[in-house]
């Protein structure tokens, strides 16, 4: 019987320089403060004899390899990947990094970023460059409409406005758009789990 080869998914290489400064505060984070922290536990726990029946010790050697295996992941990663600047020549259209606000054919409103599949994890705001409306969104102006399409079918969208962040600025235009957690989930599905 022949073996199935594993297809795992690659995920873009881009990230916001904001995206790629978080992801650095987070590795040094856990590399200076949160990993001495707990490897003085584990000694302690490692000193008082049984570790079979220590609760100290096993929980806090697991968090050590949680730790551990994370900050691998983000060492690799952050070599890896590909800090995107704005540049003004993307003015007028949806690229990398870019807010947009999108309205459907009902009328209703959405805003979001457009960002690095690392950056996604904890923010209700942005979508992966790798989702299938980010990628039916690239290089369309305010007043262009596109097609997603989904396995539920597809949707017609209408571009209402683009803004990107100068300077390091992150803050979203103040846009009255509904969440994007009303939006059908396969629109923003980049089929990319959580790493780490």
């Amino acid at each position: 019987m022949a073996k199935t080869p594993i297809i795992h998914q690659v995920k873009t290489k881009l990230v916001t320089r904001e995206g790629y400064n978080a992801l650095k505060a987070e590795h040094d984070h856990l590399w200076f403060k949160k990993r001495p922290e707990v490897t003085r536990i584990v000694s302690w726990a490692a000193s008082l004899g049984d570790r079979s029946e220590n609760a100290d010790y096993q929980f806090n050697k697991r968090l050590l390899r949680q730790i551990d295996s994370r900050i691998r992941y983000l060492r690799k990663r952050l070599d890896d990947l590909k800090i995107v600047d704005y540049a003004p020549e993307q003015e007028g259209k949806v690229f990398f990094g870019a807010w947009v606000e999108i309205e459907d054919e009902a009328g209703a409103c959405l805003k979001f970023r457009i960002v690095g599949p690392d950056e996604i994890y904890g923010r209700k705001d942005y979508i992966s460059i790798d989702a299938p409306m980010a990628r039916a969104l690239l290089k369309k102006q305010v007043d262009d409409s596109f097609v997603v399409q989904t396995p539920a079918g597809s949707k017609e969208w209408l571009v209402c406005q683009i803004y990107y962040p100068k300077a390091g600025a992150e803050l979203a235009p103040d846009w009255t758009a509904r969440s994007l957690d009303e939006l059908d989930a396969s629109e923003l599905d980049d089929n990319d789990e959580n790493p780490g």
